[in-house]
């Protein structure tokens, strides 16, 4: 079931399907991700659990308005949560929508059963090892449109979709042009929600210090061949979490919840049901 919700000033589109405790996606990509990935992706878990895959401000078909903030992010979470009457949640975020997975947990650790996170980051420190590994591809690399995709700027949706087309082919093991074109042409570029998270946002993103704060169970997945958040990545939020299951997906790169779908989706159903409070 699609629908709409009023938050904190934007108006915010959803899916939602299933019933249970609700989990919650929270997709990557500011600017150019939407609900339609995490959606596809995991509504075989609508069996089991309520499954709620939302546009976060400024992305996909939901409204825009500054700020595009960590902080705003996690409040439109939040008052979403409340206006879905949703109680306690999982929070599943892939990507950057894992660093606004973990800064959900640090905000609202009241509201949480458990996080699982995709290919994400606790820090920014692994950029050198993603343009290192972009720029050393067998793929052909520009770096001026790297260091300007890097650094949140791009000039308009057309040139976030030709810069993104560049590195396009990074982030699958198994590299289709036709299935990557088809994907390109459905993604919804809103450059200035790209540029305001790579220019103000993750400059300054750094949560390994407060990492043992999160007592939830936190499941971490990751491609062992992820290009833009590497293995060293969830290494260090494995280091960090306290409560955490590190599962390596061997023939994945950034995406293994499609990669190697039906082991992630296992994967996480065994987390859940070790993690979650059985029903009554």
């Amino acid at each position: 079931m699609s629908g709409t919700a009023e938050v904190n000033g934007v108006r915010l589109v959803y899916e939602d399907g299933g019933q249970g405790v609700a989990i919650v996606t929270l997709h990557g990509g500011p600017g150019m991700g939407s609900r339609a990935g995490d959606w596809a992706a995991f509504q075989p878990l609508t069996d089991t659990y309520r499954l709620i895959s939302f546009d976060q401000r400024g992305n996909g078909d939901s409204e825009g308005a500054e700020p595009y903030s960590h902080a705003q992010f996690v409040a439109d979470l939040e008052a979403l949560r409340q206006k879905l009457d949703l109680g306690k949640i999982v929070v599943l975020g892939g990507s950057y929508g894992g660093f606004l997975a973990l800064e959900y947990a640090l905000a609202h650790p009241e509201n949480l059963h458990a996080v699982i996170l995709r290919d994400t980051a606790a820090s920014n420190r692994f950029q050198d090892i993603s343009k290192e590994r972009a720029m050393s591809s067998t793929f052909p690399m520009d770096e001026a449109t790297l260091d300007r995709l890097f650094s949140g700027q791009v000039r308009d949706d057309d040139d976030f979709r030709e810069s993104f087309a560049m590195i396009q082919p990074l982030y699958n093991v198994i590299y289709d042009p036709q299935e990557s074109a088809k994907r390109l042409a459905a993604i919804p570029f809103r450059y200035e929600t790209h540029n305001w998270a790579f220019s103000r946002n993750q400059p300054e993103y750094d949560l390994t210090a407060r990492l043992p704060e999160i007592q939830v169970p936190v499941l971490i997945t990751v491609g062992r061949h992820d290009w833009i958040t590497p293995l060293e990545a969830s290494e260090e939020l494995a280091a960090g979490l306290p409560n955490h299951e590190l599962v390596v997906f061997e023939h994945s790169g950034h995406s293994p919840q499609t990669e190697e779908r039906e082991l992630f989706l296992s994967t996480v159903r065994g987390f859940l049901s070790r993690n979650l409070p059985t029903a009554p």
